[in-house]
């Protein structure tokens, strides 16, 4: 059964209810906390579940990679955290430590010498 958000137009309380789809419809919240029943529903953040191979090809688009400023360690540092984010498994602490840097604006040459890598990034 779905849950639906609602804040309370009174005290600004938000919380949610469970209801079958059909009758949500009739469903006449009342708030837990003021019991007001001036309630505004909310739109929740919906989720899509793709595949990895489609998330890969999204993240390896052409235009993406056409806008990335290599020259430009913050927008490498985040490429390559959305690139981590979305592949969903743990980067390692090194990598964390490289995408943090090159956030901060730090060079790639000096982290890769830092880190005493013998290729650059």
């Amino acid at each position: 059964m779905p849950e639906y958000d609602f804040r309370c137009k009174a005290c600004g309380h938000t919380f949610s209810v469970m209801s079958a789809v059909e009758a949500i419809d009739e469903l006449e919240p009342v708030c837990p906390q003021c019991d007001a029943t001036d309630i505004s529903r909310l739109i929740r953040r919906v989720g899509i579940v793709t595949s990895e191979d489609t998330r890969i090809e999204r993240l390896m688009d052409p235009s993406r990679m056409a806008a990335l400023d290599e020259g430009d360690p913050r927008a490498m540092g985040r490429f390559m955290r959305e690139m981590a984010n979305e592949l969903g498994e743990d980067a390692g602490p090194e990598i964390h430590e490289v995408i943090d840097r090159l956030e901060a604006g730090e060079s790639p040459e000096s982290i890769d010498q830092s880190l005493g890598g013998d290729e650059t990034l």
